[in-house]
């Protein structure tokens, strides 16, 4: 298992049930971008607003996954792995599944780009009870929805999605006062700014933005779904927040 971030392994935290109760969740993430997500996930448990009375510690855990290990079928099937060590782990130290709010979750945040077996690794995932995040073409998507309510189809084409995010003067302003054009190879790096707003309407019109998207997808086939996202889900369902 990687080596966590923002917290230890919920096994070693012992304790009644007030010590249960205030433990934080523990979440583990499989990301098929090796920086962009990473990073994004980072910035928002930072600064993000937990719900009430709820805290989470998150886990990157393939952080130098290569190859087909960064596939959505092969990333549920290493987080199926890993949610059967960490429900062991939870049991061991009291939780209660179905009972507690900081049961332990694993999530798996992929894109359609060109992936092979998407239907497959979403089934697999409701199985076996991971969690998914899903975004069509690809989490640019995400990206560009904190910036402009983009509703039109990118014909699959994740390079679309990202030169219509790096063409955004604000976007490219967060690189730099100056900057007026940003590379492919910048725009995998995360800035706070990018998604971070003073009155959190950033993120705000972001979801209200997916949401409208997704209410009108009619296919049965997600591979189908252009454009779509839910990682609005991932973030107040997975992380507990409830803006940022």
């Amino acid at each position: 298992m990687a080596r966590p971030r923002g917290g230890d392994s919920v096994s070693r935290k012992k304790g009644g049930a007030k010590g249960r109760e205030n433990r934080p969740r523990q979440v583990y993430i499989f990301t098929e971008g090796e920086v962009t997500e990473p990073e994004y996930v980072d910035i928002i448990v930072k600064n993000g607003t937990f719900k009430p009375g709820r805290k989470v510690e998150h886990h990157i855990e393939n952080p130098n996954a290569v190859g087909k290990h960064r596939k959505p079928h092969a990333m549920v099937k290493d987080a199926v792995r890993t949610l059967r060590k960490v429900e062991r782990e939870a049991k061991d130290a009291g939780l209660k599944q179905g009972k507690d709010w900081n049961w332990p979750e694993v999530w798996v945040l992929f894109d359609r780009d060109d992936h092979l077996n998407i239907p497959e690794a979403r089934r697999l995932a409701d199985k076996e009870g991971v969690k998914i995040a899903y975004s069509h073409p690809c989490f640019e998507l995400w990206r560009l929805l904190h910036y402009v309510n983009y509703t039109s189809s990118f014909g699959g084409v994740c390079g679309d999605a990202n030169s219509r995010l790096r063409s955004r003067p604000d976007f490219a302003k967060t690189y730099g006062r100056q900057v007026r054009a940003v590379s492919e190879q910048q725009s995998k790096h995360m800035r706070e700014e990018q998604v971070l707003s003073t009155d959190g309407q950033r993120y705000t019109s972001a979801k209200r933005y997916a949401e409208k998207i997704n209410a009108g997808q009619s296919a049965v086939n997600p591979e189908e779904w252009d454009p779509y996202t839910d990682i609005s889900c991932f973030v107040e369902h997975g992380l507990l927040l409830s803006g940022y």
